[in-house]
């Protein structure tokens, strides 16, 4: 899904001679910490509510403030999870997407970001979620299908993260299977580092106390 399709025109865009106060009351009011500044239909920049609320005076004109626009923003045509991973590094709460003039087409939130990426790992639909982390040269897509296979599961959905500097690769699998006791014994078996796992089976260990955490890796 690109970014074009999620961006919202709801959310408003402030313009170089909006007032500081009117700004902090559009972030309040849409409940955001950022919004975009342009000029015309060019996309000049975004502004935060921190950088808004160290303004000597709230009457005082956005385009004095212009050395604290920040230039983030993505393309239309980029996948939409450029716009989380923009959004994560740069702690943004609003992601502006331009066209390839730098004219603004949207802006999309990051919570309904959190949203489609939710729904695009089929985070919803009934099965298993295993995050597995090995030795990057370590990873075998080909053993890890065929382990989920000999214990009757398909994976519905595979994510990889490498860390080149540690040399360690994670990886987010789902299952069509609800039941992943079984499963994650295999993967253990096998001496593969079972960093969290969530089925719908009601036994506890020592790794379902980790879910907290994996929510708040899926949350990058």
């Amino acid at each position: 899904m690109l970014t074009v399709e999620l961006s919202s025109q709801t959310l408003p865009y402030l313009r170089l001679h909006d007032k500081v106060y009117q700004a902090l009351h559009l972030m309040n009011e849409n409940q955001v910490a950022h919004l975009p500044i342009v000029d015309g239909e060019k996309y000049v920049g975004l502004i935060s509510e921190d950088d808004l609320l160290m303004a000597e005076n709230e009457h005082a004109p956005l385009s004095e403030l212009q050395q604290s626009f920040a230039n983030t923003s993505v393309k239309g045509d980029e996948h939409f999870l450029k716009a989380i991973q923009v959004a994560a590094e740069n702690g943004l709460s609003v992601v502006p997407v331009v066209d390839n003039d730098n004219d603004i087409t949207g802006v999309v939130a990051y919570n309904d970001l959190l949203k489609y990426a939710s729904e695009f790992m089929s985070l919803h639909e009934p099965g298993g979620l295993i995050v597995l982390e090995m030795e990057s040269n370590q990873y075998s897509f080909k053993e890890i299908s065929k382990i989920l296979e000999a214990n009757d599961s398909q994976i519905t959905q595979l994510n990889t993260f490498n860390n080149p500097e540690k040399g360690i690769m994670r990886v987010t699998i789902r299952i069509n299977k609800p039941d992943v006791a079984d499963i994650v014994a295999a993967f253990q078996r096998y001496e593969y580092d079972v960093k969290y796992y969530f089925g719908e089976e009601g036994y506890a260990n020592e790794l379902r106390s980790n879910y907290d955490n994996l929510m708040n890796y899926l949350k990058i």
